[in-house]
């Protein structure tokens, strides 16, 4: 099998028109704000940090590597592996500096999950940094008290009552603890300089903050972050410092997580998500947060067991619940393994793929939630004898959705759905990053980490430079009709059911890719697809990330990139095997998240590895490696 050793930007531009789509004591911080310099940069000049470097959707070496859909933050985590620190280290130095450099999707203020092939045990293990909710949380909080209907998704979205309880900090730690060989202060450096000496926004920034314009202009500290004196997207070429953010770093690397979970920052968090400061005349913001430094001091991060499954002779490594990736991609890959993808015609395989997706993401709605609040049926949902009794459901016509759940529980037999009712379907917010790294000892980790929507809940913790997460809205607002089970509704302590996670693929013991993505419940789709290309389509890891995708989540529709949906193979799949498409566009597409920015890595052997970032969405991402090689 050829594998391709990397891919151009334009070369990626043009694949994806051909390509088949299948896959105490503390320091206290000032309010002091930041540095704008709104002159563009001259002609060629890259921003501060950037040293003149340009990003690079692949790379190949040795020494380690980095992909994340950032140069700076790349870098950033190229200088953690350059100073000793292993792969653990590069993932917290390059999810730092994203927190710096697009704020809008990362930082302090948020939380996700961490995927680790350890390489001296051969090991796979994961953490959980997902967001709690507070205490004080009901099943109730998102519905209307005055008419009893669910509250609108996107007016929830803009409150603070949305935000969960800030995790990253807390995973952070606990990786370096666990398994860094540095320290966090060490892997905070490259994002305080950056924060420091400031980097120059581009075209993407700006429309970045155009959707979610009127949630920062809410702000007072917002606007005088990420706005212009006027309250408006600062211009392309504008010199973005962070003080604040700087400072947050340099207090968290003297204090450690304490800081926040028992100190003077989680208290300010309490105080911006409780009383908000808001821009006099605003009316976005209408309903403050429940969250009490209680909610913070009782925070910890968890080491958890993988998801497992075995496909095509890969142990394929994924996040158990609360995140919902493992277990859905897990199903659908059972599913799939029941067919030769790789021998069939495109159609086909396409057909028995969304098939798949739409099956496993009915079990997904109907049964996953956080597992210390209700039962999730996890070895029944990898079940292959479970995925059998889903598969024979696929016959030469697309089922219609929502399709009701199957019955995940032993024993498996039948070819029905088991219920007569579909689960209801969560809203999920979109934006998300993902970040691969490697490290000279074969170390790799992946690490799909968020504030949710673009600039969270718009909320800057006044002083400290950061946004606030609104996480909770991944919750479902409302029980389903005549009492039906219900996984993923809100509770105290509880945390939102997720499709952020990230696989690592073995065969026999031995490291052979990792994948992740962005892109809210679309997230598992993208794994999905980019796995099937690269294994049963053979497709270079570059060209199965670059191609052009379609996401089915048990809709009437499914979501199709606008390349897939005008291709020849979407006509076919629609008049031979009744699929029906919905085009992917939106105000700020290609900024629109849907399908997801993706990043991978490739374990070439040898000490060399294959970074991969995204070629064209969202701008293109950043791939770099220690010590680059043909």
């Amino acid at each position: 099998m050829r594998r391709w050793a990397g891919i151009s930007v334009a070369a990626a531009s043009a694949l994806t028109a051909v390509l088949l789509a299948v896959p105490a004591q503390f320091g206290a911080a000032s309010a002091q704000a930041p540095a704008h310099a709104a002159a563009p940069a001259p002609a060629g000049q890259a921003a501060a940090g950037q040293a003149g470097a340009a990003k690079e959707p692949v790379a190949v070496g040795t020494g380690g590597a980095v992909a994340s859909m950032d140069l700076d933050a790349s870098q950033a985590g190229i200088s953690a592996l350059s100073h000793g620190g292993n792969a653990i280290d590069a993932a917290v130095a390059t999810a730092s500096a994203l927190g710096v450099t697009i704020p809008f999707v990362a930082g302090p203020g948020g939380g996700g999950f961490m995927v680790i092939y350890l390489a001296k045990t051969h090991q796979v293990v994961t953490i959980d940094g997902r967001e709690n909710c507070p205490a004080a949380c009901t099943p109730g909080m998102f519905t209307d008290p005055k008419t009893g209907q669910p509250l609108g998704y996107d007016y929830a979205s803009d409150q603070p009552l949305a935000t969960g309880v800030p995790s990253m900090v807390a995973t952070w730690a606990t990786a370096i603890r666990d398994y860094g060989q540095a320290s966090l202060a060490a892997d905070l450096q490259p994002a305080i300089s950056v924060a420091q000496q400031g980097f120059r926004t581009d075209a993407d920034f700006q429309q970045l903050t155009e959707s979610e314009l009127p949630e920062l202009q809410a702000y007072p500290a917002s606007r005088a972050l990420l706005l212009t004196s006027a309250g408006q997207p600062l211009p392309v070429g504008s010199l973005l410092r962070n003080p604040d953010l700087a400072r947050t770093y340099q207090l968290l690397a003297r204090y450690g997580p304490s800081y926040l979970y028992n100190g003077p920052l989680g208290q300010a968090i309490v105080q911006a998500d409780d009383h908000p400061v808001t821009t006099p005349g605003q009316t976005v913001v209408q309903l403050p947060g429940i969250m009490t430094t209680n909610d913070l001091r009782t925070y910890q991060a968890r080491v958890l067991a993988p998801t497992h499954v075995r496909y095509r002779g890969l142990d394929v490594y994924s996040m158990a619940p609360p995140s919902s990736s493992g277990s859905t991609v897990g199903e659908a890959l059972n599913i799939l393994s029941g067919y030769n993808l790789g021998a069939e015609p495109q159609a086909t395989a396409l057909f028995q793929y969304l098939e798949a997706s739409r099956l496993s993401y009915a079990d997904r709605d109907a049964y996953v939630g956080d597992p210390r609040y209700v039962g999730v049926p996890l070895s029944g949902l990898l079940s292959p004898a479970f995925a059998a009794t889903r598969r024979c459901l696929i016959q030469q016509t697309a089922l219609t959705s929502p399709v009701a759940p199957g019955d995940p529980y032993p024993p498996y037999q039948g070819c029905q759905n088991q219920q007569t009712a579909a689960a209801p379907v969560t809203q999920e917010g979109l934006h998300t990053n993902n970040i691969v790294t490697a490290d000279k000892w074969g170390n790799i980790v992946a690490y799909t980490n968020t504030i949710n929507f673009f600039g969270g809940s718009g909320e800057t913790v006044p002083g400290y430079g950061f946004l606030l997460n609104n996480e909770m809205t991944d919750f479902d607002f409302a029980p389903p009709t005549a009492g039906a089970y219900d996984p993923n509704l809100p509770a105290g302590g509880k945390q939102p059911r997720s499709s952020m996670g990230p696989v690592i693929a073995l065969r026999g013991g031995t490291p052979v890719f990792s994948i992740g993505a962005a892109g809210g419940s679309t997230i598992i789709e993208t794994i999905l697809q980019i796995l099937i290309n690269y294994v049963d389509l053979r497709l270079s890891l570059p060209a199965a990330l670059a191609a052009p995708r379609v996401s089915q989540t048990n809709s009437a529709t499914s979501l199709a990139e606008p390349l897939f949906y005008t291709s020849a193979l979407a006509k076919q799949l629609t008049s031979q095997f009744g699929e029906q498409f919905t085009e992917a566009t939106g105000p700020i597409l290609p900024l629109d998240e849907y399908p997801g920015d993706a990043t991978a890595l490739q374990d070439l052997g040898g000490g060399r590895f294959e970074s991969i970032a995204e070629p064209v969405r969202l701008g293109g991402g950043s791939a770099l490696v220690v010590q680059p090689s043909p």
